[in-house]
């Protein structure tokens, strides 16, 4: 059975280093690698377990976008999503196309010119976000950071009918505010004055928090956020990993 709409089923890395970022992510998450077999086009998968999670692909040598982690979200139909999301203010910068044996997907933005794909799929149920369970390897939550949360919640639960379900203080950023779609599936919070540009932060799980925090170091990555702990026990962690691209990560402490 396929995912609902509004369901996060994909992520992917645009990296500057397709080789150099498997050799960090795939023991950081116990992935594996592989080619996916796409005529034209080098696009690697990763897998945890038996289960496909996300792929990777190079970045054009002239794209203006920096190494980045992106979300799919499956629609009914991909061209009115779309069009439906251009209509409440987003932009599309990747018109709708098919990939044979994939499906049809377009690259668009929400009205604070966050990136994120609209897909199609055609491969069945997705449990690269594992909304059930603790998963490790996959990603656990997805976390919007905006310049203006108001109209963003009012444009993501009209496209795709997620709900508000309670919200956290946070300071002079005001609050945390947890979003739902069946489960919940992540939150949305103001960005802090540093970060570049709004964006979608995707935490994916890890079995040991400090391993990973100390592996990844070991590997490169320029450390953002050290493991702090949030609600429900879990310890999380924010970096940039060695080829330009946030990454975040959420676990049990060892």
């Amino acid at each position: 059975m396929a995912n609902p709409h509004g369901d996060w089923i994909w992520y992917e890395l645009m990296t500057s280093d397709v080789e150099g970022a498997a050799a960090f992510y795939a023991p950081l998450l116990g992935w594996t690698v592989q080619n996916a077999g796409l005529e034209g086009m080098d696009y690697r998968i990763f897998s945890a377990g038996e289960h496909p999670i996300g792929g990777m692909i190079a970045l054009p040598t002239d794209s203006p976008m920096p190494p980045c982690w992106l979300g799919y979200i499956q629609v009914d139909d991909v061209d009115v999503a779309a069009t439906a999301i251009v209509a409440a203010g987003g932009a599309i910068p990747m018109e709708p196309h098919d990939i044979p044996g994939v499906g049809r997907i377009a690259l668009v933005t929400d009205p604070q010119g966050v990136f994120f794909y609209l897909t199609t799929s055609q491969s069945g149920n997705s449990l690269s976000f594992s909304s059930d369970m603790p998963r490790p390897g996959h990603c656990a939550w997805n976390e919007l950071h905006t310049t203006d949360k108001p109209a963003a919640y009012a444009f993501y639960a009209t496209q795709f009918g997620w709900t508000k379900d309670g919200e956290m203080e946070m300071g002079p950023l005001g609050t945390y505010d947890f979003l739902r779609h069946g489960s919940v599936i992540g939150a949305m919070m103001t960005k802090v004055p540093e970060d570049p540009h709004p964006h979608w932060l995707h935490y994916f799980r890890v079995t040991d928090l400090d391993a990973a925090f100390a592996r990844a170091e070991a590997s490169g990555a320029t450390i953002t956020q050290h493991p702090n702990e949030v609600p429900g026990g879990d310890w999380v962690f924010t970096g940039i990993d060695p080829q330009g691209a946030h990454f975040a990560l959420v676990g049990q402490k060892g």
